[in-house]
């Protein structure tokens, strides 16, 4: 299978710590040259994104807060992809003590021990809202909005097939982007679940395994 686009999670695959490495980045930056597409997927929010990764525009698009906003790097402008949270099932959480809280413009997101408490305050508002875990952090999000969905709106913007996308993650947030590509890629350091639902796994970790799989598939 020839492979048109790589897309990638950013925190744990391609950065470590926040920040990736100059052999990831001139890996990423060749694939671009040679006509690839590249798609960045994250659960970030944009402006924090930007601040920590200046070369945003390598990418052709950026599905971020977790498929709820599409970003364009050339122009930064940005497309909201679902409705924001209502201003009282925020101040609901913050009454009941859900700290920190971090808002984006439609993701709402806090730590796993407050998980309780907001499923809690969803069903009692009858809200169409789901969480998505990724490691310690959880992600409230409409229902039916995950990268995934993200994904699949920037692969039709960008003319390109499913089958022919390589995904590429480490976390549980993952995947359903995993699973909406071609072909769904571990890196080392990916947990356990990822791991065994994954396609590949590369043996390298982080930058490393994004830079292994861009050698051995494109």
């Amino acid at each position: 299978m020839q492979y048109l686009a790589l897309a990638s999670d950013y925190d744990g695959t391609l950065a470590t710590d926040g920040e990736v490495d100059e052999a990831t980045l001139n890996a990423l930056i060749r694939l671009r040259q040679s006509g690839k597409k590249l798609i960045l997927v994250t659960g970030r929010r944009i402006s924090s994104l930007v601040e920590i990764f200046k070369p945003i525009d390598i990418f052709d698009r950026v599905v971020a807060e977790n498929g709820a906003l599409l970003y364009y790097p050339k122009s930064q402008q940005s497309q909201l992809l679902c409705e924001p949270p209502s201003v009282e099932f925020v101040d609901t959480l913050k009454n009941r003590g859900v700290e920190p809280l971090s808002m984006g413009e439609a993701i709402v997101a806090t730590w796993e021990p407050h998980e309780a408490t907001v499923r809690k305050t969803i069903g009692e508002m009858n809200l169409p809202l789901q969480i998505i875990a990724n490691k310690r952090a959880i992600m409230v999000l409409p229902v039916g909005i995950n990268k995934a969905s993200g994904v699949k709106v920037a692969m039709k913007e960008l003319n390109l097939p499913s089958e022919r996308v390589v995904g590429v993650g480490d976390a549980e947030n993952d995947l359903d982007l995993l699973h909406c590509c071609g072909l769904g890629v571990a890196v080392g350091n990916a947990l356990p679940e990822v791991k065994a639902k994954a396609d590949w796994v590369t043996k390298g970790a982080r930058g490393l395994g994004v830079q292994e799989a861009i050698e051995r598939l494109f």
